[in-house]
């Protein structure tokens, strides 16, 4: 998962690029960023003790009701809390929200991606691509191809290299497309899916810690709507600035012999068992949809609060079940996908090949479990020490008493997170460090949790294609020179420039657009909030 990413190493290079590649490089890896923002609050939080820095709470007050309740720093070296810190360590790293969203919902998305299930689907989807419409069809099925992971890299990238070479069309062009996609276009999406877990993981943790009575409750959809407008709007931006702005300078595509064998390698047509593992799939989660359906809407109504429609109740409260389903619902739609697409194309044969995939996809989230464990204990800490509330308090007076709109606060969020996302790749440690303050000061502004968490992923997806720290970059920068010997690092950001410049505008525009229109961001989220 791009949201897991760790750092690697490239070559150097001079100006604003080579400043971002050392700057980057100097970093140490996530991991090692909590453990001394750890030791950095630890510090912190003593100061803070020592000075009185306090805030009052803005929905709490005392126990006889006569005053708002006063925040106070407290040190993390209190023995209260030097006891929580060992006492509760276990319970600090397991009920870490994002940790059971994710590897509930990798369980299934493992057996898919292993199985082939989203290998062949993408390929089927590209190699049917209409000529005059390649360039978007390319770009869709990138944005798309998020929920299968790695596979958005490994397969889609090169494939519609080939597929634009095999149209007469520059390879470089292809891959510029389909990299802006999967990368540029991370958050943007039909459904929500693994990032989505992920992200509001964190999200509900930073409520959580900042106490506010709210009554918000984390729905995996809550960007629904505004990831498929994120979609909406990349598809246009990718296809001008493919056709009008990239291709045009890389002149007429005229193949080599060594470029000539590149075709057919990883453009092979499906065999009849992958097209019927296809027609499978599409059953089994024709399937889980229906038995969704059925959960929430038939008899008994499980999914729904005390059945639909009860009385002073708002629809969306109504659904929490439902909402809250989503992530389970996710897990066994891939697992029966990806179970029905392997039976068919001979890649499970046995349950014992179900069992092991899933037993892999596990051990592919070693490296997140560790991240997890650094990233719970900095939550936590940082609610411990009422840091995060008391920051978020003056924060968001500050910002009332700058007399900013609220609109353009949240598009200097974007902005921040864009550039932020130069020098630290991975979105869940970033989100785990921006979110315990961020999240409780917009909602003190009166924008929901979910406004929070759009606005961030807006900017840390569209500098993606042109940090040179993704840890994908050196694998696209690979797959270019296969077409173009010579193609350096510089030129492969050169390309993606044009790419991230207007992906971060139109995100910024809609992010401001959502609103001041106040559209939901999805089902039951709306982007306002009002504290209780």
């Amino acid at each position: 998962m791009i949201a897991m990413k760790k750092k690697v190493s490239v070559s150097t290079h001079n100006g604003f690029l080579g400043f971002v590649e050392r700057t980057g490089n100097r970093l140490p890896d996530p991991v090692f960023i909590f453990a001394f923002l750890i030791g950095v609050l630890l510090a912190i939080s003593l100061l803070c003790e020592w000075g009185g820095v306090s805030a009052a709470h803005p929905t709490k007050l005392t126990e006889d009701g006569s005053a708002p309740l006063v925040l106070t720093a407290k040190s993390l070296f209190s023995a209260e809390n030097i006891q929580k810190i060992w006492v509760e360590m276990p319970k600090t790293f397991t009920h870490f929200h994002p940790l059971g969203y994710v590897l509930v919902v990798m369980l299934g998305a493992g057996v898919a991606e292993r199985s082939g299930l989203f290998a062949s689907g993408i390929k089927s989807a590209m190699r049917h691509a209409p000529r005059g419409l390649l360039t978007p069809t390319v770009a869709l099925v990138a944005m798309l191809s998020n929920h299968a992971a790695d596979a958005g890299y490994v397969v889609v990238i090169p494939l519609a290299a080939i597929i634009f070479a095999a149209a007469g069309r520059h390879p470089l062009a292809g891959i510029a497309a389909a990299f802006a996609g999967v990368s540029g276009g991370f958050s943007a999406n039909f459904t929500p899916g693994q990032l989505d877990a992920l992200l509001f993981g964190i999200t509900e943790a930073a409520v959580e810690g900042a106490q506010l009575e709210s009554g918000w409750t984390m729905n995996i959809a809550g960007n629904w709507f505004f990831i498929a407008a994120l979609l909406v709007i990349y598809l246009p931006v990718i296809w001008y600035v493919t056709d009008k702005v990239i291709e045009p300078p890389l002149g007429n595509w005229v193949p080599g012999e060594a470029h000539k064998e590149s075709f057919g390698k990883e453009d092979k047509a499906l065999t009849e068992g992958q097209k019927k593992g296809l027609c499978r799939a599409g059953l089994a989660v024709l399937g889980v949809a229906l038995l969704w359906l059925g959960m929430t809407f038939g008899p008994g109504t499980p999914l729904l609060n005390d059945g639909p429609g009860t009385e002073g109740q708002a629809w969306y409260v109504t659904a929490t079940p439902f909402f809250k389903s989503l992530v389970g619902g996710f897990m066994i739609l891939f697992l029966a996908a990806g179970w029905c697409y392997g039976s068919a194309a001979g890649t499970i044969k046995s349950s014992d090949d179900l069992v092991r995939m899933m037993t892999d996809s596990m051990k592919d989230m070693g490296y997140y479990l560790v991240l997890s464990f650094a990233a719970a204990h900095f939550v936590a800490m940082f609610n411990w020490s009422n840091l995060g509330m008391i920051s978020a308090v003056h924060g968001a007076g500050a910002i009332k008493s700058s007399g900013l709109p609220l609109p353009v606060v949240l598009g200097l969020i974007v902005l921040f997170s864009a550039v932020l996302n130069l020098f630290v790749g991975s979105a869940s440690a970033k989100w785990a460090l921006l979110a315990p303050v961020l999240v409780p000061m917009l909602m003190l502004l009166g924008v929901s949790p979910e406004g929070a968490t759009a606005a961030y992923r807006v900017g840390d997806s569209a500098t993606n294609i042109i940090s040179p720290l993704m840890v994908y970059f050196p694998l696209v920068l690979i797959f270019a020179r296969r077409w173009q010997g010579d193609f350096g690092i510089g030129s492969l950001t050169a390309m993606m420039i044009p790419y991230s410049i207007w992906m971060l505008i139109t995100g910024v525009v809609l992010m401001i657009l959502w609103i001041v229109l106040g559209i939901h961001l999805g089902p039951g989220a709306p982007i306002g909030i009002q504290l209780q």
